[in-house]
């Protein structure tokens, strides 16, 4: 395989001359594009594939596999796959791991369909009907730039049941505002139309390991945001998995640093829904370590909480009084309500 760039790529396609090579095969231009994101997944990677070729629709669809110079065999799997499918599977693969959003931006300026469906090379779908429910969603919905579903959560160690991404009573249309409350769409779940965002931003590139929630903000400042009620993904959640694998603290250390970078790339455009949405968030987080007597973490939540826009209208002010007296001065808040408080 040379490591030239194709010289046949779409109009719209630019290849980095070092970080990446590609195979285009010759198709008809599809009606969606499966853009599979992976690095290290030699054990997971066979059934993500499987799971896009098992899909029954009554358009074209291509295959856009991302692949970041994975360590091991990953990549010989991918390239054995697009050798049986070349009419419908196209490799971009990284010269040097590049460990940015990168891998999301180059494939999806590679895509050719209408609509672009996500997949992580550990994630999987579930169902054969996935990608003809959703394209005829969008198809019916032109209000809306998204189009998610749930997905099963599974703990490859066991070590929790499965539960669902998306929590029960999700609004069949959401906004971009109900989306900085945080991310209810898994990435396996995620539809969106091709051409949204004409140019990428050069910051999403280091908001890695932070992938589709910055991208979901993109997308949704052209349209709303539709949901599917059924479960038809699986999002694996394991040891080695970029995000997955930090500790909770560290993952509210992240989300919060989300919110205040977001606000300033998109140049405090947001910053009531921003600053509302940090505080509910971290209110909510504070409530939870409280109830389980963290009390140090509930601290630090509830700190991050004050510097948003706790007055706002997700939080009561009794609420939170209450909780900061709980948190603060627990002796004061037992002769206040006569009893130890509770969350």
């Amino acid at each position: 395989m040379s490591d030239k760039p194709a010289a046949n790529l779409p109009a719209n396609v630019e290849t980095p001359d070092t970080s990446s090579k590609m195979t285009v095969p010759k198709v008809t231009v599809p009606k969606v594009t499966v853009l599979l994101m992976t690095y290290n997944h030699e054990h997971f990677i066979t059934q993500a594939l499987e799971s896009i070729l098992m899909q029954q629709t009554t358009f074209g669809i291509e295959i856009v596999i991302s692949e970041d110079c994975s360590t091991d065999r990953t990549r010989a799997i991918v390239v054995e796959y697009q050798q049986c499918f070349p009419e419908k599977i196209r490799l971009i693969l990284s010269e040097h791991n590049i460990h940015s959003n990168q891998i999301v931006v180059r494939g999806i300026e590679a895509a050719r369909g209408q609509y672009i469906a996500l997949l992580d090379g550990d994630d999987y779908w579930l169902t054969t009907d996935k990608l003809q429910k959703q394209a005829d969603f969008l198809d019916l919905h032109p209000e809306c730039a998204i189009c998610f579903h749930n997905a099963t959560v599974m703990d490859e160690d066991g070590q929790r049941a499965q539960w669902n991404w998306t929590p029960p009573h999700q609004k069949k249309i959401s906004t971009l505002e109900d989306l900085w409350l945080g991310n209810f769409i898994a990435t396996c779940s995620t539809m969106f139309r091709r051409g949204l965002i004409r140019r990428f931003p050069a910051w999403y590139d280091v908001m890695f390991p932070i992938t589709d929630w910055p991208l979901h903000v993109l997308n949704a400042e052209h349209g709303d945001i539709g949901y599917i009620d059924e479960v038809m993904g699986v999002y694996r959640y394991h040891a080695t998995g970029y995000y997955s694998s930090l500790s909770q603290e560290r993952k509210l250390e992240e989300t919060y640093k989300f919110y205040r970078t977001m606000d300033c790339n998109l140049d405090y455009v947001y910053t009531s829904m921003i600053k509302s949405a940090m505080s509910k968030y971290f209110f909510d987080w504070a409530r939870e370590y409280a109830k389980h007597g963290e009390w140090v973490n509930a601290r630090k939540c509830l700190r991050k909480c004050l510097q948003g826009r706790p007055l706002n209208h997700y939080i009561r002010r009794k609420e939170l009084l209450k909780l900061g007296i709980l948190l603060c001065a627990p002796a004061v808040a037992t002769r206040v309500w006569q009893r130890p408080l509770q969350v």
